[in-house]
């Protein structure tokens, strides 16, 4: 079986958003799937993904405050300003991150840990909806 769709997530605040139920949503196929893979790609350049804890929202937030120090906005030396001063960070946050997750899926769900969840890391204060394409093969 192969099944791809898009989804368009609507615009969030920057941080780390849980987004696990939008994509098992987007692919209701995954529950006749004994043994496969889900890929999912964020199609944008300053946001990314991550699979990490599900439970404890301190998580994603520690995490993101870290990517914040880490790669502040305004830095003096990145020539890429025209779009605004959170615009080339987040490209660095983007590629530190990742653009996509390929994931296991065992007897029809996700066959990743207890308390993991898929994440999307809006890196900018304004960075619009998000497109996922997300694409399931197996058996």
């Amino acid at each position: 079986m192969w099944v791809r769709r898009h989804v368009r997530l609507r615009a969030v605040p920057r941080g780390i958003h849980p987004i696990t139920r939008a994509v098992l949503d987007a692919v209701p196929e995954l529950g006749d799937v004994r043994v496969g893979l889900l890929h999912v790609l964020c199609a944008h350049t300053s946001a990314s993904l991550m699979l990490n804890e599900n439970a404890s929202p301190d998580v994603r937030r520690d995490l993101d405050e870290w990517l914040d120090r880490a790669v502040p906005d305004d830095t003096p030396w990145f020539r890429h300003t025209l779009e605004g001063p959170d615009d080339m960070p987040a490209h660095v946050k983007a590629a530190l991150m990742g653009p996509s997750l390929t994931l296991p899926v065992g007897d029809g769900r996700l066959d990743v840990g207890t308390w993991q969840g898929i994440h999307l890391c809006e890196h900018r204060d304004h960075g619009g909806s998000r497109t996922l394409v997300l694409t399931l093969w197996g058996e």
